[in-house]
């Protein structure tokens, strides 16, 4: 049996290992993946040997709370909004306390009762906000490892507690209270923006299913009727009118009209439907009136199978270890060592009085203090997203960041992503002596009365270039070929080019436009000829940005639900040398799927439903913000200013980013390799001795170098 658990109480992605490894060590489970950013874990279990009742014991043991997963998307939207209202909770109360205790602590020396203040200041931040890090450090420790957590509990409460003892000493002497009670208001910041950052899945789903009718409209024995769409079943014929989304996967067994398929192909042109043909749930009934027989429904539909990819895309996006949490399974237990050895080396090898062995062994506990390594990833990570934000960048957390300079592969959509998404006359062509304009005044007179899937792109033109839209009289609209009518006193015909006796120069040239990747209408007015083409224009800067992807060393794919002809002249076009056409959703993911397992690290770039799946499971997903809603809730990254150039800017940028998280990390450590044997007193013997306050102003010192060192990227060049 494979189950979903909700987990709440994970603090960073070593919660995550904590719980695969508790969890996989229970007698009956099979296979774990604990997902930190959806928070849910994926358990195959047999449930001959161990309960659900028995897991959900389990994760309370470890230090957090599970419930199954059932399908109530309003259920998880309320844990999210209530994990995001403790945090901002805490924060505030942190940031209140803080405050004050950073200014008396540093800048107000003779401050009446200074030590009693700070510590009644301090204390509320160290053990109600900062209550949650013991509470991971304790599930950690149980786990036998270590993490951010961890160094942030012990770091704080070195300096608490050693404060405390100081004041009971001397209330006027200098403590650390603030700062413990600064660095917890800096790591629940960072939690908070987390929160709100972290990808809202539950929401990008729920968009999903808003799109699925609601009811249908069923014929049983011979009358219309209305019904909930889950008790549609395979084999019900279906009535759905003009302007209605069609409710199940079917087939058409009689009418004829165009559909609106972009949400599953992503063609942004409808698709003519007739007798035989196949429907989607979910798509949208432009014109006719149309019969369908049911074929797939409920779970089987394709609308529910994008949602199940979805789910299971982000599943198995596999949770990201920090460098400084890597860095921290060692770092702690080391710090505790050598502060323990100091202790009893001083003590009772060199014979030196407690005091002096005390200070040296909390000297190295407070310039090991993990500030500097706590700040080293996020002050980078904020900075790097809101450099991408002013940019119109915007980044989906630290994960995204540090995937993203990885990537060597680009996936791209075809529509809306390497196009405009929109059908746009492109060549207006006389065959006679009728003029260009006229050409175009014509076609858009008789279109004007039409439903054709064109008909709006031929108005719209002749409507921007003010050419002249005259009444029609006697249109009629002949099925699969055109429309016909009277114009200015002339007959005029539009339509397919098969409907027209054309000659071999004509017939040459609508070939021509459409090995281009355009659709082709003629026109014929009396005994003149004229063509119309329309296509999905490709924008501006495509061709640009897949050069410069080509430069970076990428290896770039382009896909679409397109037909071969279109994706082959846009590939043309852009100078895409692989391409696959005529690719559905769940086709999309699996080329995805297959690159990964070939060792590759994915980028995807698109904007529609139809991309939500590949979206999610791609090493990095990146939407245009022209796209859907769900397309935007399933993406990494969202381009606000729908230009693939912007793709090479927020990859350059991540690998930035990267750099100074990197460079950080190098001062932090270095300045700890260096700072831990001077405060335990390794240069004693000259007379250098480091007591605890000039290893806090050197702990502090090194936090600003690092802050200081990640502000710099606001002057990288992306």
């Amino acid at each position: 049996m494979n189950k979903t658990i909700r987990i709440t109480g994970m603090h960073c992605t070593n919660c995550a290992l904590n719980i695969e490894k508790g969890l996989g060590k229970t007698q009956g489970v099979k296979n774990v993946n604990v997902n930190f950013t959806t928070e849910k874990a994926s358990v195959e279990f047999d449930e001959n040997k161990v309960s659900e009742a028995k897991l959900l014991e389990r994760i309370k043991e470890l230090g957090y709370s599970g419930e199954f997963v059932v399908a109530s998307f309003d259920r998880e939207k309320e844990i999210r909004e209530k994990e995001e209202r403790q945090l901002k909770g805490l924060l505030l109360l942190s940031i209140l306390l803080s405050l004050p205790a950073f200014v008396i602590g540093m800048f107000l020396m003779e401050f009446p009762y200074k030590g009693y203040v700070l510590f009644l200041l301090a204390t509320p931040v160290q053990f109600i906000v900062g209550w949650r890090f013991y509470k991971s450090t304790w599930a950690s420790l149980k786990q036998k490892t270590a993490n951010m957590d961890t160094l942030i509990a012990l770091g704080t409460s070195v300096a608490y507690f050693y404060s405390l003892y100081l004041i009971l000493q001397n209330p006027m002497g200098e403590t650390y209270f603030e700062t413990s009670a600064v660095l917890i208001t800096f790591v629940v910041t960072g939690k908070y923006l987390e929160a709100r950052a972290k990808g809202r899945t539950s929401q990008a789903i729920r968009e999903l299913m808003q799109l699925s009718p609601k009811q249908a409209r069923v014929l049983v024995k011979g009358k219309e009727k209305i019904m909930p769409i889950d008790d549609v079943k395979a084999g019900d014929i279906l009535i759905v009118k003009p302007g209605e989304q069609i409710p199940v996967d079917g087939t058409v067994v009689s009418g004829d009209s165009s559909v609106d398929e972009s949400m599953i192909t992503g063609e942004s042109i409808p698709k003519e439907k007739a007798r035989g043909m196949t429907v989607y749930g979910g798509t949208l009934n432009k014109h006719g009136l149309l019969r369908i027989k049911a074929t797939r429904v409920g779970a089987d539909s394709t609308l529910s199978r994008i949602i199940h990819l979805i789910e299971d895309a982000q599943t198995k996006k596999a949770p990201i270890q920090s460098y400084a949490d890597r860095i921290s399974s060692y770092f702690v237990p080391a710090v505790i060592l050598i502060s323990l050895l100091t202790f009893l080396a001083w003590f009772f090898l060199f014979g030196k009085p407690l005091s002096f062995a005390l200070t040296a062994a909390v000297s190295v506990l407070v310039i090991s203090c993990p500030c500097a390594l706590g700040l080293a990833t996020p002050t980078a990570v904020m900075v790097g997203i809101g450099k991408g934000a002013r940019n119109g960048i915007l980044i989906k957390g630290g994960e995204v960041l540090e995937k993203s300079q990885k990537i060597n592969a680009i996936l791209l959509d075809k529509t809306g992503t390497i196009t405009l998404g929109k059908p746009a006359v492109t060549d207006i062509i006389s065959f006679g002596k009728m003029s260009r304009e006229d050409v175009l005044s014509f076609a858009a007179s008789v279109e004007k009365a039409s439903e054709h899937p064109l008909a709006d792109a031929i108005v719209e033109k002749a409507e921007k270039e003010g050419v002249g839209i005259h009444g029609v009289s006697k249109f009629r609209s002949v099925t699969g070929k055109g429309v016909k009518g009277v114009v200015s006193r002339k007959t005029v015909m539009l339509g397919r080019p098969e409907w027209f006796d054309a000659g071999r120069r004509i017939s040459d040239k609508v070939h021509e436009l459409e090995d281009d990747g355009k659709t082709v209408v003629l026109l014929r007015v009396g005994e003149e000829l004229g063509a119309i083409a329309v296509s999905d224009v490709v924008k501006p800067d495509s061709a640009e940005a897949v050069a410069k992807f080509r430069r970076m060393g990428f290896e770039i794919y382009m896909i679409t639900g397109d037909n071969e002809r279109v994706a082959k002249a846009v590939a043309r076009k852009v100078s895409v040398d692989r391409y696959f056409a005529g690719v559905l959703p769940e086709d999309k993911s699996k080329l995805v799927e297959k690159l990964k397992k070939e060792g590759r690290n994915v980028a995807m770039v698109g904007d529609g439903i139809n991309d939500a799946p590949a979206l999610a499971l791609a090493d990095i997903g990146i939407v245009m913000s022209s796209g859907t809603d769900v397309a935007m809730e399933s993406g990494d990254i969202v381009l606000m200013k729908n230009s693939l150039l912007d793709v090479v800017k927020a990859i350059n940028l991540s690998k930035a980013t990267m750099s100074k998280i990197r460079q950080n990390m190098f001062w932090a450590l270095i300045y700890n390799l260096l700072g831990i044997p001077v405060a335990a007193g390794a240069l004693s013997s000259v007379g250098v001795i480091l007591n605890p306050m000039i290893a806090g102003g050197a702990m502090a010192l090194s936090s600003l170098s690092v802050v200081t060192n990640s502000l710099l990227l606001n002057r990288a060049k992306i």
